[in-house]
């Protein structure tokens, strides 16, 4: 792989902003250990998960800034995302001493979103799971990959319902920003698709041009 003047750019605006939430969250925090690394995981598992579902609209635009292909750069951000994300209940459960942090609770409207991130765990391996198995259900794959931005909604509602980090008015403000950037991404991407089919069945009505009338 190699990077691009803005690969670099890229890469270096992904640091910038870790160190600012770092700075923001962890210095000072009277949380134990195992609630700091909660918040870790969870803060910086939506960062990556949002950076890899940015990236989808600009394929083009990521090889030629990366130096890789698309598909390696995208899943380099998914799967480093799905770990953190993965390890952020993990850590919970060994705070709490319970499994109950991966059990969606529906006992009341706001209880289900202000615990969000449970579902969102469970939505967000089907998503990957599709996408692993994209070549043998090539026709399906894509909705239920698409699904990893219903995981970003379930989890900014939750960060910010139930987040202890959300307390810092900068922390609301980047990933507030992050999920809307995300879901800018997503229709900018949905019209492109919409450019693309919108051309093809142009050009599959445009009668040939060799064809002599007579």
């Amino acid at each position: 792989m190699f990077l691009k003047k803005a690969g670099i750019l890229v890469l270096l605006s992904i640091i910038v902003l870790s160190v600012v939430i770092w700075l923001l969250v962890f210095p000072g925090s009277e949380e134990g250990f195992a609630a700091q690394l909660v918040m870790f995981f969870g803060l910086y598992g939506y960062l990556l998960l949002s950076v890899a579902t940015m990236t989808s609209p600009f394929a083009k635009e990521v090889k030629q800034a990366f130096g890789a292909s698309f598909t390696k750069v995208h899943h380099t951000f998914s799967i480093l995302g799905l770990v953190f994300v993965t390890l952020h209940p993990v850590f919970n459960a060994v705070d709490s001493l319970s499994l109950s942090v991966f059990v969606p609770n529906f006992t009341s409207w706001i209880t289900f979103w202000t615990f969000a991130g449970r579902p969102a765990f469970i939505i967000l391996y089907v998503a990957f799971f599709a996408a692993v198995l994209r070549r043998k259900v090539s026709k399906y794959w894509q909705p239920f990959h698409a699904l990893t931005y219903v995981v970003l909604l379930f989890g900014i509602v939750h960060a910010n319902l139930l987040g202890g980090d959300f307390q810092t008015f900068g922390i609301v403000l980047i990933f507030d920003a992050l999920f809307s950037a995300s879901m800018a991404s997503f229709a900018i991407k949905r019209f492109k698709n919409y450019r693309k089919k919108k051309a093809g069945a142009v050009s599959a009505g445009t009668p040939n041009q060799n064809f002599r009338q007579i």
